[in-house]
């Protein structure tokens, strides 16, 4: 297996409910032992730093992805180098390669243990992500030549990309819950000047799975979201529709879940001027078209992409970070299918400046909620990795 591994302070519970490294295991028969239950969040709400290093800028696990398999779960996040100096830019030192880490836990997102993988270090061009350059030792994207079976056990995909504006785009598979990944694989441009993927995608059966991803508008500039499928395990890829339309600002970053009618849902980030927002898009015909659905949150501060989720009782969750005072991480929830959100909640508000969110999310079998993002606090200058566990 290509892959190293290194544990931070916070290592796997010898108690996890589920044993790493096996497969999905069918549901258990009314004579077989029961997994033991996962201790609650005290009070309904707590957090828990997944990696922290002094000096380092850890972000982004919204451009890498999280997936859940019962009570094992994976997010991927970069590591960088802390430069500050500027406080209106990230303070990541552009200058000095990044690495990007996966966090593993066995038991629910309460320990988790961090790993490096070979076989996910970026391509060596453009050589960087999102203006941070990359570490070496990176393969090219080649054309996928078998098709992948989406509901293998243990699968996952993992869509990235370069620049934030043109991409190149390209993915990321596996069927061992992470521990080996094949690719990179390519990823069409879809006669755009470039697409920036992430890990926002549904399957729908063995073949066909839905991703929705930014596309560079024709001026080269981020952007605008759209649907595309493939229906033969990833051989080749369609675009499905445009969600929403162009705009002088962008509309990027989308999170999107499959309704239980079987509509798609889909919250963007959005810039108009200077306004930041949170944008909800509906389709009703399997991504082709898609309508405007309101806007959950109508003000981030400075912008930042929301995390959604379709709750196991029928509820919509949607988590993002707040880059206005007091800055935070935060949730809103729907009871209608997206129709209508009930005012925020606070998950934490602790942050000494804007720099954090880009969260992503999954729930547990037993409904609590792990929620993952890059933050900041007054112990130090670096930024960190959290989960935030909460019963919405």
């Amino acid at each position: 297996m290509n892959r190293r591994t290194f544990l931070t302070h916070a290592t796997l519970l010898a108690a996890s409910t589920e044993v790493l490294g096996q497969s999905q295991a069918p549901q258990p028969s009314a004579a077989a032992p029961q997994p033991r239950p996962l201790p609650q969040p005290a009070n309904g709400l707590e957090h828990v730093e997944i990696w922290r290093q002094p000096g380092h800028y850890g972000g982004w696990p919204a451009n890498h992805g999280m997936w859940i398999w019962r009570n094992e779960i994976l997010v991927g996040f970069s590591d960088g180098r802390l430069k500050t100096g500027d406080p209106e830019r990230h303070p990541v030192d552009r200058s000095v390669p990044e690495r990007h880490l996966l966090a593993r836990s066995g038991n629910g997102g309460r320990h988790w243990a961090i790993e490096l993988h070979d076989d996910l270090v970026p391509p060596p061009w453009p050589g960087h992500m999102s203006g941070v350059p990359t570490e070496p030792g990176g393969r090219m994207p080649v054309a996928l030549t078998e098709p992948l079976d989406f509901t293998a056990p243990g699968f996952a995909l993992s869509l990235r990309m370069a620049d934030n504006h043109t991409g190149p785009s390209w993915f990321y598979a596996t069927t061992s819950r992470g521990r080996a990944w094949s690719g990179p694989f390519t990823l069409p441009a879809f006669g755009t000047p470039g697409v920036t993927a992430r890990s926002d995608y549904f399957v729908l059966d063995a073949k066909h799975l839905v991703a929705v991803v930014t596309a560079a508008k024709p001026n080269g500039r981020e952007g605008r979201p759209m649907a595309i499928e493939t229906r033969d395990g990833g051989l080749t890829w369609q675009q499905l529709g445009w969600i929403g339309p162009e705009t002088e600002g962008w509309r990027i970053m989308p999170t999107t879940v499959r309704l239980a009618d079987g509509r798609f849902y889909s919250v963007v980030r959005t810039r108009a001027g200077d306004r930041h927002s949170l944008e909800a898009f509906v389709s009703a015909d399997a991504g082709r078209t898609w309508s405007a659905a309101g806007t959950p949150v109508a003000d981030t501060g400075r912008g930042n992409p929301g995390a959604l989720l379709a709750l196991a009782d029928g509820r919509l969750a949607l988590m993002y970070g707040d880059r206005k005072k007091p800055f935070g991480m935060y949730a809103v929830l729907s009871e209608d299918q997206g129709r209508t959100w009930a005012p925020r909640i606070t998950l934490r508000d602790d942050a000494v400046d804007w720099d954090l969110g880009y969260a992503r999310a999954v729930q547990r079998p037993d409904g609590i909620v792990v929620t993952a993002y890059y933050f900041n606090d007054a112990k130090g200058p670096e930024r960190y990795i959290a989960a935030t566990l909460w019963k919405p």
